[in-house]
C-alpha cells in the first residue's frame, strides 16, 4: 500500500515538474531570443571595428552543446497517474469484497453450528411431512412439546422423528397403529399411514427418566422408539427442533 502511494506521489510530482519545465521553456525561449539579437549586434560591431583596423580575429574554441534530457510528454504522465489511481481503487474494492465475504461466511458457519443447524433429510420415515432431499433449519431448544419434530444423534448419524411422549409417560399402540399416551388417544393428522410397524418393546411402555419417546410419521417404514435398537432419545442426543424448510421451494415454509 505504501509503495503504491509513493509511486502515485512520484508521478504527480513528475506531472507538476513537467508543467513547470514547459512554462520555464517558454520564458527561456523569449529570453534567448532577446540575447541572440543582442549578441548579433555585438558581433557585427566587433567585425566592423576590426575590419577598420585591418587585423584579422582568430577564431575561438566552440563548445559543443549537450542535448537536454528528454522528459516524457505531459499527457503520458497524466495517463500513468490515472492508471495508478485506478489500480489503487481496484485493490481497495477487492480487499473490501473479500473481507466482507469471509466475514459473512464465518458468521453463517457460527450460527449454523451453535444455534441453527442446517440439515438434509434422507429416507421416507417422515413422509409426507418431510421427503428425501429436503433441506431444513433447526433451532436449539430446551423445552420441547408433544408433536414437535426433532433431530437427534444416533450411531454417528442424525435422525429426524416426531416427539410423542416425555419421561414418565405411558405409551401404548394397538394393532391398527393408534397411539395412546397415558390412556388418551392422540390426534395425529400428520401420520401418513397408521401401523404398529417394527415394535420390539413391551407395550404399554413407560418412557425412562431424562428421555423422550419418538415416532416417524410414516409408521409402517419408520424405525424409531418402538424398536429396542433405537429406543428413547436422551436429552444430550437432541440436535434441535426442525422449524423451517428451505429446499425445495415447493415445500418452502414452516415445518409442522
Amino acid at each position: 500500500m505504501g509503495e503504491t502511494d509513493n509511486k502515485d506521489t512520484a508521478i504527480q510530482t513528475a506531472v507538476d515538474s513537467r508543467k513547470e519545465v514547459e512554462l520555464n521553456n517558454v520564458e527561456g525561449a523569449e529570453a534567448v531570443g532577446e540575447a541572440d539579437q543582442s549578441a548579433h549586434a555585438e558581433v557585427s560591431s566587433t567585425k566592423t571595428a576590426k575590419s577598420g583596423s585591418g587585423k584579422t580575429a582568430k577564431p575561438g574554441k566552440v563548445q559543443r552543446s549537450q542535448k537536454p534530457l528528454q522528459r516524457p510528454p505531459l499527457k503520458e504522465l497524466e495517463g500513468e497517474l490515472q492508471r495508478e489511481r485506478h489500480k489503487i481503487r481496484y485493490r481497495r474494492v477487492l480487499r473490501s469484497t473479500v473481507f466482507t465475504l469471509v466475514t459473512v461466511a464465518a458468521v453463517a458457519i457460527l450460527v449454523a453450528t451453535l444455534w441453527m443447524p442446517v440439515l438434509q433429510i434422507y429416507g421416507a420415515s417422515m413422509t409426507p411431512t418431510l421427503t428425501d432431499g429436503d433441506i431444513v433449519i433447526s433451532r436449539k431448544v430446551k423445552n420441547l412439546k408433544q408433536g414437535d419434530i426433532v433431530a437427534f444423534y444416533y450411531n454417528n448419524r442424525i435422525l429426524v422423528k416426531r416427539y410423542i411422549a416425555n419421561a414418565g409417560d405411558w405409551v401404548d399402540i394397538d394393532e391398527e397403529g393408534n397411539v395412546y399416551v397415558n390412556g388418551e388417544l392422540l390426534d395425529e393428522p400428520y401420520v401418513f399411514e397408521k401401523a404398529l410397524g417394527e415394535c420390539t418393546i413391551e407395550l404399554p411402555y413407560q418412557v425412562p427418566e431424562n428421555r423422550i419417546f419418538v415416532l416417524g410419521d410414516h409408521r409402517s417404514v419408520s424405525v424409531d422408539s418402538r424398536s429396542a435398537s433405537v429406543g428413547c432419545v436422551a436429552e444430550d442426543q437432541i440436535v434441535g427442533e426442525l422449524v423451517f424448510c428451505v429446499w425445495p421451494f415447493s415445500n418452502l415454509g414452516i415445518v409442522k
